[in-house]
């Protein structure tokens, strides 16, 4: 009975994988998941915006444009169903420091895609900033690496 209810708490706690192993597919979404919070945080759907999105995944992820592209379609579904951004950011405290910081770094490259940060996009970026446990500086660095170069 007790070794049941240890397997069954330590489901819970590890989201339903076995063991704790790295739920990759899980990870994924929910970075993606992310990515499309921020670009829709402004309530417009711009070309370059999307365009950055397909492009940080492939980039982040390391799959093929057509995986981002199906893994987009299952991210602005789930996005648009989410409550809270709770859901997606729980997954990704286990990331290492190196691509929290990439998952911050590119959802401001997102955020400046159409040549307009807006408040609330920053707002998002802030908060899932804290929701992974990236240092405020880390946060402040990332949205400067990710600024586009004034001409």
């Amino acid at each position: 009975m007790f070794q049941q209810l240890r397997t069954i708490f330590r489901q819970v706690m590890h989201e339903g994988t076995d063991g704790g192993a790295v739920d990759t597919p899980s990870l994924n979404l929910a970075m993606a998941c992310l990515l499309c919070e921020v670009a829709n945080a402004d309530h417009s759907d711009d070309p370059r915006e999307q365009a950055a999105k397909l492009h940080l995944l492939v980039k982040l992820l390391e799959i093929t444009d057509q995986e981002a592209e199906v893994l987009l379609t299952e991210a602005k579904q789930k996005s648009q169903q989410s409550v809270s951004l709770y859901e997606f950011t729980t997954k990704l405290r286990t990331l290492e420091p190196e691509q929290r910081f990439a998952l911050i770094e590119a959802m401001w490259q997102v955020a400046y895609a159409d040549g307009v940060l807006d408040p609330m996009e920053e707002a998002v970026i802030r908060q899932v900033a804290e929701l992974i446990y990236v240092d405020h500086s880390e946060f402040i660095r990332a949205k400067l690496s990710a600024q586009p170069d004034e001409q």
